[in-house]
């Protein structure tokens, strides 16, 4: 007897209806709104445009923007790389406990989350005594924002850096520590640019993350106009305001900061798979 091997058809009433459903929805949520918010923007001419985005305040909220940022990639590369090494290299009680930990930025609302900061460091808070008596602030203050932003952020690099890191096993290094090879050159020179393309998106993902945070920040910030404003809270408080244009003038630029992270999201991508 005569073995039928079975292709999958490819329906061509599927794919168009289906190809339809997904540029409708691309073109309603997101190049629709993009292009509105751009119209918007440049609706009072160019000269309100750039009067808007070169405002006081505007520039001191995308300086604490990028700092808050830079100072959150910064530490969860450090404990994205750390914790992953631990989890995957090493064999311990509590593991899976560990990463479900590491997993709660992802099920817990950011405004929780800066409830909990509020809390916890705020008026009244658990350290508020402390803090009180050696001049620390925390909340309403760069560090309160700092932590917000940390918090809600952390998970993205480890959370990359596992699944690659399993993958790859720890034969290399093995080999190399019995070969007489020091824990920090193991990483430097077997573990690291093995992980490297990992770790990149890993930081690109947080990145984004840290650059659009609203909720957290917005509850240990206090909306201190040109102190504890980032570039999305101000949004927010120009747009309450019925300053419309400048709200959306402003917005344009954390589209522009998307638009280029996620350029730099594909190159990695791209990277990524050539060097497979």
């Amino acid at each position: 007897m005569k073995e039928h091997k079975s292709h999958p058809v490819e329906s061509k009433g599927t794919k168009i209806i289906l190809l339809g459903i997904s540029v409708l929805f691309l073109v309603t949520m997101l190049i629709l709104p993009l292009s509105l918010i751009i119209t918007e923007a440049l609706k009072k001419g160019v000269h309100a445009y750039i009067k808007a985005i070169t405002d006081e305040y505007t520039i001191k909220a995308l300086q604490l923007t990028l700092f808050a940022t830079l100072t959150a990639v910064t530490a969860n590369t450090l404990f994205g790389i750390t914790a992953a090494w631990c989890i995957t290299k090493f064999k311990f009680r509590g593991k899976q406990f560990l990463i479900t930990l590491i997993d709660l930025p992802f099920s817990i609302s950011p405004v929780i989350a800066g409830l909990i900061f509020v809390l916890t460091y705020g008026r009244n808070g658990l350290f508020y005594e402390l803090l009180e008596r050696f001049e620390v602030k925390i909340v309403f203050a760069l560090p309160g924002i700092i932590l917000a932003t940390v918090f809600v952020t952390f998970p993205f690099v480890v959370r990359e850096l596992i699944p690659l890191m399993e993958s790859q096993g720890n034969d290399e290094e093995v080999a190399a520590a019995s070969m007489g090879a020091k824990g920090f050159t193991i990483f430097r020179r077997i573990t690291l640019p093995n992980i490297k393309w990992g770790l990149l998106y890993g930081i690109i993902l947080c990145t984004a993350r840290a650059m659009g945070e609203f909720g957290a920040v917005s509850v240990v910030s206090g909306h201190i106009r040109g102190k504890t404003n980032t570039l999305p809270l101000h949004i927010e408080i120009l747009y309450n305001e019925y300053q419309f244009s400048a709200a959306f003038a402003v917005s344009s630029c954390l589209v522009m900061i998307a638009v280029i992270i996620l350029i730099l999201r594909n190159i990695v991508e791209w990277k990524a798979k050539k060097n497979r």
